[in-house]
């Protein structure tokens, strides 16, 4: 591996696919940038510091990546327990090619999902993020949390209906209709 032998431009390739993942996993998680980019940057300094002793085969890169940004927002939620925490996620960039008022409509969604997201308890949260914002495999996730495949399901299923019901009144709001 390129990259645990230094190699510059390999630690740059790596850095572009999969910092920009991890960093959305952890304000998904965290619904925090600053703290997500933190996160971001221990776990890639992580994986720069164990590259020289990765072991091909043994588990992907990326998910052994996802699984170290997990505990990181553990931390930093262990850290933060008895304190406010800030819902107010800097929304991603706006596409160019969007209207305005497009662009307000997605904002709208993106803060109502990342409000909901954030009323789920901690497990469920973890779950229905890795599978369905960054659409994972069950079996990746499983890894990831250290559980089996049917506690993913029985998280993710529980962390669904919890997100329809939590938004449930807004579909109007969120533009949405039932056509």
């Amino acid at each position: 591996m390129l990259y645990a032998n230094g190699d510059p431009s390999a630690a740059a390739e790596l850095m572009q696919r999969l910092a920009p993942r991890a960093l959305g996993v952890a304000i998904r998680v965290l619904g925090n940038r600053a703290e997500a980019e933190d996160v971001t940057q221990e776990a890639m300094m992580r994986l720069w510091r164990m590259a020289p002793d990765w072991q091909p085969g043994q588990a992907k890169v990326s998910t052994w990546l996802y699984r170290v940004v997990m505990n990181l927002c553990i931390d930093v939620k262990r850290r933060k327990r008895g304190r406010d925490v800030d819902l107010d996620a800097i929304p991603e960039p706006p596409d160019p090619g969007s209207s305005a008022a497009d662009r307000m409509q997605d904002l709208a969604r993106q803060d109502a999902l990342q409000q909901a997201l954030m009323q789920l308890p901690e497990r469920q949260r973890q779950a229905v993020v890795l599978r369905h914002l960054e659409e994972l495999t069950n079996p990746e996730i499983s890894g990831i949390m250290e559980i089996s495949v049917e506690a993913v399901e029985s998280l993710t299923a529980r962390g669904k209906r919890a997100l329809a019901k939590c938004l449930a009144n807004r579909r109007e709001e969120l533009g949405y209709s039932d056509d």
